[in-house]
C-alpha cells in the first residue's frame, strides 16, 4: 500500500521522502506537476492538486483552488491591503495573516481550498495611477519589507520543524507596476531598471519576505527587466532568490508568463527554447498549461535535462511535504473548520484593521467629530455612500456579511441619503438637485466619493487622478448647499487630487478610507461620530493632477533628473508640491515625541580589516557585506506624549537623511512603531534600527554600503538627532 511507501513515512527527513517520491515517478507524471493544476498519480494513490489560491486581505475564489458554497459561505474579507498599511501596525498585519491562515486552513480540511496562497503583493507603489497600487503596502521600501514578513509570517505560521501551515508567495518579481497605460501593457512591457533602483527600492520587500519572513514561494512577473522576460531571468531567480536570499520554496510564473515570453516578447525561437530557458533560470512552477505542454519535447530534443525536470519537481514536493499533505489524516490543522470561519472575533479584526487604516486628511475647525446630540440628522450623500462589494476592492472572495457607510452612519443618527449619481464614473449631473435638497434639510453632511474597480484594477491603470465624471461639481454644490458642517469621504486604492476639496471653506473635514473591507461602514460612522480616534497615515503620495502631465509610467527611474524635466518619484526622491505628503495623518487628539536618549556614534564592525583597506575606499562608505551588521542595531528611546484630552494611538516615525549627495534619497523611512496612549499621559516606546538596512545606500552599481560621517535623524516635525557613524 502507498501508505507504507518512504515518501509516506513521517518519520523519514523531508529531503529523503522527496528523493523517493521523484524516483517513482515516469519523466511524464513529473512534467504534468509542473503546471497549477497538477495532474493525479492514480497509480500511487496521489491526488491531483491546484496550486493558485488567492489570500490577499483573506481567503478570496479568485483562484481556481477556492470554492464558496456548501459549510463555507465566505470568509473575512479585511481591508485592502493599502489601508491595512496606513495603520503602519506590523503586529496588526501579522494577526490578520494568522486569521485567514485559519480560515484557509479550515476551508482545506473541507476540502473547499488548498494550502498554496500567492499573496501578498510586495510590489512598490511607484506610480499614483497604477491600478494594482491598492493591492501593495504603498510606496516605501522599508513599510513594503515589514508588511511582507509580518503577513508572510502570519500565514505561514512559525511551527517547528520547518512546517508550514499555508504557503505564502511574494509576488510579482520585480519591478512590476505597470499594467495599461498610454498603449503599453504588461505582457510588452520592457522596464529599464537601474541596478541602484533594483538594489534600494524594487527587491527590497522580496528580498524581506525571503530573508526575514522566508516565505515558500515567490512568483516571477510579466514584464521583462531590462530586456530579459523575469521568469527566464537566471541572475534574477536562480542567482538572487535562491543563491543570494536562499529561498527554501519555489518559483511561480505569473499565469501564463512563459507563453507570454515566447508569444508576446517573442524572447525565443520556439516553445521548447521558452520552457529550457525558464526551468533553467530557475522556474518550478507554471501557472498555465505551457510547461505541461512543451517540456518533454524540450527534454526529447537535448534542451532541458530531466535532473532540471526533477530539481524543479523537488522544490514543489518539498514545499507540499511541509505542508503535510502526505502524512495522511493526522494533519497539526486538522481541527479546524466551518465553525473556523467568519467567527466574531475574526470579524472583529477585520472592524478593528480599517478603524486602525482610516486617514484623517483634514479637520478645519474641529469639523469633526460628529455629535449626536447635534447633528441628529446627517445626509449621506455620494456614488459610493451605500456600496458593499466597492469595500473589498480586488482579489477579494465572498464576505461574511457587510456594513455599508450609510448602514454604518444609521446606527448613529438619522439618516436622509442620495447617490447624488450612479456609479463613480458619474456620467451625469441630473440628480444633483435632490442631492443639494438633502444637504439643505440635513444637520450635517457626509459625502462618500472616490473610486472602484471599474477605474482602478488589475488591466487597468488610471489616466488621470481627478476625481470621475462629475464628482467634483457633485461635492462642490452639495458643500455649497449644506446647512451644517461637510465631511468629505474619498474611498479608493490610489491618491485623488482633491485640491478643491482642500481649498473650499465649506467642506470641514476629509477623510481617506481607502476600500475598508467588509467593515468598513462601520469603521468610517465609529470615525465620524468620535468612538474610534483615527490613527492612520498615508503610505503613499498624494501628487496633484500637473504631476501625472511630467512622468510616463513607463519611466522607471526612481531619482529625479532636472536636466530632463523629472521630477522623481516617491518622498524619497520627488520635491515637488503635493496635495498630501506620505505619513501624514491627522487625529482628535495631539502628540508630541521626545527623545529620551539614543546613541550619538555608531563604530562599523568589519568582518575583515584587510579586506575593507583593499576594497573599500572610505569616501564611499562601508560595503554591507563587509560590515558585521548583526552587532549594528541601536536603540532609540523615545517617550510620546497625549497633550489633548482624548485616548489615541500614534504612529511613531523615523526618517534618516544621508551623506551621499545627489544619489541619496530626500530623507527615508528607517523605523515605525504604533503606540496607543492615553489622554494627558506619555508612554516610552523604544525603536531598533540595524545600519546596515537602514542606513545604508546602493550605488550605482547596485552594490550596498554604510556612508561615513553625520546622519541626521528625524521624529516628527521638531526632533533631529545626530548620529555620526565611523569604521
Amino acid at each position: 500500500m502507498t501508505k507504507n511507501l518512504p515518501f509516506c513515512q513521517v518519520s523519514l527527513h523531508i529531503r529523503d521522502r522527496v528523493k523517493d517520491l521523484v524516483g517513482r515517478l515516469t519523466l511524464q507524471e513529473k512534467i504534468r506537476s509542473l503546471v497549477n493544476n497538477a495532474a493525479p498519480v492514480e497509480r500511487l494513490g496521489i491526488k491531483g492538486y491546484e496550486w493558485w489560491s488567492e489570500a490577499l486581505h483573506g481567503v478570496s475564489d479568485v483562484g481556481p483552488g477556492t470554492k464558496f458554497g456548501g459549510e463555507f459561505h465566505g470568509a473575512t474579507s479585511f481591508p485592502q491591503v493599502i489601508l491595512t498599511a496606513a495603520s503602519f501596525n506590523a503586529s496588526l498585519w501579522e494577526a490578520i495573516g494568522r486569521v485567514v491562515s485559519d480560515e484557509a486552513r479550515a476551508m482545506y480540511n473541507g476540502g473547499s481550498a488548498g494550502l498554496t496562497y500567492w499573496s501578498p503583493n510586495v510590489n512598490i507603489f511607484r506610480d499614483p495611477r497604477w491600478g494594482r497600487g491598492q493591492e501593495t503596502p504603498g510606496e516605501d521600501p522599508t513599510v513594503a519589507a515589514r508588511y511582507a514578513a509580518s503577513y508572510v509570517r502570519g500565514l505561514q505560521g512559525t511551527a517547528a520543524g520547518n512546517r508550514l501551515k499555508v504557503a505564502a508567495c511574494c509576488k510579482h518579481y520585480t519591478a512590476y507596476d505597470l499594467d495599461s497605460w498610454n498603449g503599453v501593457d504588461r505582457f510588452h512591457f520592457n522596464a529599464r531598471v537601474s541596478k541602484q533602483d533594483l538594489e534600494d527600492t524594487y527587491n527590497v520587500p522580496f528580498k524581506a519576505c525571503v530573508v526575514e519572513g522566508r516565505v515558500a514561494s515567490v512568483m516571477c512577473s510579466y514584464n521583462e527587466v531590462n530586456g530579459k522576460p523575469t521568469c527566464a531571468d537566471p541572475s534574477l531567480l536562480r542567482g538572487m532568490i535562491r543563491g543570494q536570499w536562499h529561498l527554501n520554496g519555489y518559483i511561480v510564473s505569473d499565469c501564463d508568463s512563459v507563453e507570454v515570453l515566447f508569444k508576446y516578447q517573442r524572447y525565443t525561437a520556439t516553445p521548447e527554447d521558452a520552457v529550457a530557458a525558464s526551468i533553467k533560470a530557475g522556474l518550478d512552477l507554471d501557472c498555465g498549461p505551457f510547461l505541461a505542454i512543451y517540456t518533454e519535447s524540450a527534454v526529447r530534443s537535448g534542451k532541458l535535462t530531466e535532473y532540471d525536470v526533477n530539481a524543479a519537481f523537488s522544490n514543489l514536493l518539498t514545499v507540499q511535504m511541509r505542508l503535510g499533505m502526505f502524512d495522511g489524516p493526522r494533519q497539526p490543522y486538522g481541527y479546524l473548520g466551518p465553525r473556523d470561519v467568519c467567527t466574531p472575533a475574526h470579524q472583529q479584526l477585520a472592524l478593528e484593521a480599517a478603524r486602525q487604516g482610516i486617514v484623517l486628511l483634514q479637520n478645519r475647525g474641529r469639523s469633526l467629530p460628529l455629535s449626536t446630540r447635534w447633528h441628529r440628522t446627517v445626509a449621506v450623500i455620494g456614488p459610493n455612500s451605500d456600496v458593499s462589494v466597492t469595500m473589498i476592492g480586488n482579489y477579494a472572495g465572498v464576505a461574511c456579511g457587510y456594513t455599508t457607510p450609510l448602514q454604518g452612519i444609521a446606527r448613529y443618527v438619522k439618516t436622509i441619503h442620495q447617490v447624488g449619481c450612479i456609479g463613480v464614473a458619474c456620467n451625469d449631473n441630473r440628480q444633483f438637485g435632490m442631492a443639494e435638497g438633502a444637504a439643505r434639510q440635513a444637520d450635517a453632511t457626509v459625502l462618500v466619493v472616490g473610486l472602484d474597480q471599474s477605474i482602478e484594477a488589475e488591466a487597468r491603470d488610471r489616466v488621470g487622478l481627478l476625481l470621475p465624471g462629475h464628482q467634483q461639481e457633485l461635492v462642490s454644490r452639495v458643500a455649497k448647499a449644506s446647512r451644517g458642517p461637510v465631511v468629505l469621504v474619498i474611498m479608493s486604492g490610489g491618491p485623488i487630487d482633491v485640491t478643491f476639496a482642500k481649498n473650499d471653506p465649506k467642506i470641514g473635514a476629509i477623510l481617506w478610507v481607502g476600500y475598508p473591507g467588509q467593515a468598513g461602514g462601520t469603521a468610517i460612522a465609529d470615525v465620524l461620530f468620535g468612538t474610534t480616534n483615527p490613527g492612520g497615515k498615508l503610505p503613499m503620495t498624494w501628487y496633484p493632477q500637473d504631476y501625472v502631465s511630467k512622468v510616463s509610467m513607463t519611466n522607471m527611474d526612481m531619482r529625479a533628473d532636472p536636466s530632463k524635466g523629472y521630477p522623481g518619484r516617491t518622498y524619497r526622491f520627488y520635491k515637488g508640491p503635493v496635495v498630501f505628503p506620505f505619513g501624514f495623518g491627522l487625529s482628535y487628539t495631539s502628540f508630541r515625541p521626545t527623545l529620551a536618549d539614543a546613541p550619538t556614534t555608531i563604530s562599523i564592525p568589519l568582518t575583515n580589516l584587510k579586506t575593507f583597506k583593499n576594497s573599500t575606499m572610505l569616501s564611499h562608505g562601508v560595503r554591507v557585506t563587509h560590515a558585521k551588521c548583526d552587532s549594528l542595531i541601536s536603540r532609540l528611546h523615545i517617550d510620546v506624549e497625549n497633550v489633548g484630552d482624548m485616548d489615541g494611538t500614534h504612529t511613531l516615525m523615523v526618517f534618516a537623511t544621508l551623506p551621499g549627495g545627489k544619489q541619496a534619497p530626500e530623507k527615508q523611512l528607517v523605523a515605525f512603531k504604533k503606540v496607543h496612549v492615553i489622554a494627558r499621559s506619555q508612554k516610552r516606546v523604544m525603536v531598533d534600527i540595524n545600519a546596515c538596512k537602514h542606513l545604508s545606500l546602493a550605488d550605482k552599481n547596485g552594490i550596498r554600503r554604510i556612508p561615513l560621517g553625520v546622519h541626521n535623524l528625524h521624529i516628527g516635525d521638531d526632533i533631529k538627532h545626530t548620529i555620526s557613524l565611523i569604521a
